[in-house]
């Protein structure tokens, strides 16, 4: 990607964050940068409470009204075809920059690494469970963004597997120990057969 197609994304990420930010919080500030091929927007200020919202309900629809604005702008000044996607198997929500889809993170005041630590914290606790238990785990309704830490998270331990299942705003993930993965002083059956369900605390 060009420098002027990289700024001009930047720059229209910074314009639509900052008019969002004018409606809701006046005070903050807004941020934006490119980070590792994707496209970061955050804003800062004393009170960012409104912009992240109920369990980063509001935060995650601006990212998905940035997300579908400026990469939408992107595609069509570069003439690429609309749904033209690149993704990871095994990650809900990961696209590149094929048909010119980047990634964009909206983050307010670091939300997003202390959900992350949150999510990554249960998604632990879930796992120990499904290889003490030997039954599949089941977590809370979590957004597609969500679902991807949890996935990416337990991936790198090899020792459980995720699905996920259900239909939005109910969709869940599901952790299950992997074959041969179980704790040898559990007691009762091994298998997924019974699903066991996981309340954060």
């Amino acid at each position: 990607m060009s420098g002027e197609a990289r700024d001009g994304e930047l720059g229209e990420l910074q314009v639509l964050l900052a008019e969002i930010a004018q409606c809701i919080e006046p005070s903050a500030t807004v941020l934006v940068e490119e980070r590792g091929g994707e496209l970061w927007g955050r804003f800062e200020g004393d009170d960012v409470g409104p912009l992240i919202g109920r369990r980063g309900q509001t935060i995650d629809a601006i990212e998905h009204l940035a997300q579908r604005i400026v990469s939408g702008s992107a595609r069509a000044s570069r003439g690429s075809r609309p749904g033209l996607r690149s993704s990871r198997s095994g990650s809900e929500g990961e696209h590149g920059e094929e048909g010119g889809w980047r990634r964009i993170v909206v983050d307010a005041g670091g939300y997003r690494e202390r959900r992350a630590a949150v999510l990554c914290a249960q998604a632990d606790e879930a796992a120990a469970e499904a290889l003490r238990s030997g039954v599949t785990v089941e977590l809370e309704p979590m957004s597609s963004r969500e679902r991807r830490v949890v996935h990416e998270h337990l991936r790198e331990r090899g020792d459980v597997l995720t699905r996920s299942e259900g239909q939005e705003p109910e969709r869940r993930l599901l952790v299950s120990p992997a074959a041969g993965e179980r704790d040898p002083d559990a007691g009762g059956s091994s298998g997924d057969a019974d699903v066991s369900r996981f309340s954060s605390r």
